[in-house]
């Protein structure tokens, strides 16, 4: 079993913003990075709502992974919802990356450009995949790492939490061991120092995390420092579990810190086992001072009433048998018939897609799969597939028939042309 032996925190403004949008939470074992976007600090707002999502913990009934993506969902529901009723925060946003110990794994959850990079034996390897228009023409093989370092759109989102209702989170579980170091960060690092530069520091040896953590900052601010840096570091080491008297008294006495704070231990095996967000309580050392409560672990409704009981119903008449077999031998025909029917349209309008706006802001270039239509009642038979970094304002006049004309198209064909777009190659 893994615990957090060490671990680092800090922001810093840099060199060239007036405002620090980034926010962070450290209350081991969860670590949490994000990094605001939006004007008249909505950014700043953006990332202190997410951040402060996770001041609870994770609840202890639920998978870890599951918990940090219904606690990111969450957050980005309250921004968006704060963002469309107040003027002065509309279209902030932020990214969010966190990472969380349990057992022997680190879970991983992330939306946007913010980072989570693992140290193991003088290795340096990303565990995170950009939400950024080059992160995505990387992974599509457009561009290769070097040149998506240099890109004019490199800082263009395609994934963050507020612009939607809803998003889509990634989430990874990856084993860890003794010695292994975690960094998490915004992109106001990894955009100033790119990574053959992160590993020498990364990896320096005899530093403690502080020391790297510092020169990290420090990378950053003197490769020009254009936007606001975030760095979490923290190690693992290996829990030697020696069952006998001193370990039967310590787990007594953290078993009874542990009951008057409310919370039931559990047992296994002899040993006894704390619920993340209070055992951070009681072991963390990030800053010397006790973490603020958080909300109450989640339950499930207490059951109502059992129903009551009633007399039973009178037996309702047996209909015919020749009337009740040839309804249903009609009723199966008919579903036989018109089930593979709708099945096969529905599989169709999948393979077919066309380029149009974005209907959020009737601007921004888009891929959608499925046909340009909409039938009554507001059921749409397309869906968003792919969100460009471009505006149709940026292509020539000439050719802006082709991006709004809704012709069906291969998704290759669609995807082609709008990188074509995003790339400046459309003429």
């Amino acid at each position: 079993m893994l615990r957090i032996a060490e671990h680092f925190h800090d922001s810093d403004l840099g060199r060239q913003r007036q405002g620090n949008e980034d926010n962070y939470y450290v209350r081991a074992p969860l670590f949490v990075v994000a990094d605001g976007m939006g004007g008249a600090q909505a950014g700043e707002v953006a990332s202190e709502i997410a951040v402060r999502q996770f001041a609870g913990g994770l609840p202890d009934e639920r998978d870890p992974g599951e918990a940090l993506v219904a606690l990111i969902q969450e957050a980005n529901a309250r921004i968006h919802e704060q963002a469309r009723s107040d003027a002065q925060h509309a279209g902030m946003g932020t990214t969010t990356t966190a990472a969380y110990l349990t057992g022997d794994t680190v879970v991983v959850a992330h939306v946007g450009d913010s980072r989570c990079y693992l140290v193991r034996d003088g290795d340096l390897i990303r565990l995170t995949r950009d939400h950024s228009l080059v992160g995505e023409l990387v992974a599509r093989g457009k561009l290769t790492e070097e040149q998506a370092e240099s890109h004019p759109q490199r800082s263009v989102i395609t994934r963050a939490l507020g612009p939607e209702p809803h998003v889509e989170v990634d989430v990874d579980a990856f084993p860890a061991r003794s010695g292994d170091v975690f960094l998490l960060c915004s992109d106001g690092l990894t955009s100033m120092v790119h990574e053959p530069q992160l590993k020498p520091l990364l990896t320096d040896p005899g530093r403690s995390l502080e020391q790297i953590g510092r020169a990290l900052i420090a990378a950053a601010n003197d490769a020009g420092g254009r936007d606001n840096i975030t760095v979490i570091l923290f190690r693992v080491e290996e829990v030697e579990d020696r069952r006998g008297g001193d370990a039967e008294r310590a787990d007594s006495a953290l078993t009874v810190e542990y009951e008057a704070l409310g919370g039931e231990p559990e047992r296994s095996g002899g040993s006894v086992a704390l619920h993340a967000p209070v055992t951070a309580e009681l072991r963390s050392e990030a800053d010397g001072a006790a973490a603020p409560a958080g909300e109450p672990p989640r339950r499930t409704a207490p059951a109502g009433e059992p129903p009551r009981r009633t007399a039973p119903l009178p037996e309702e008449p047996r209909r015919p048998k020749r009337r009740r077999r040839r309804s249903g031998g009609a009723l199966i025909v008919l579903l036989a018939v018109v089930l593979p029917l709708l099945a096969g349209g529905w599989l169709a309008t999948r393979a077919v897609y066309f380029i149009g706006t974005d209907p959020a802001d009737d601007r921004t270039v888009a891929i959608f799969r499925g046909l340009p239509y909409e039938l009554p009642f507001g059921v749409e038979l397309y869906e968003r597939y792919y969100k460009s970094g471009v505006t149709l304002a940026d292509v020539p006049p000439a050719r802006r028939a082709s991006f709004t004309n809704h012709e069906l198209r291969s998704r290759d064909d669609a995807e082609d042309l709008v990188i074509a777009l995003e790339k400046g190659e459309v003429e």
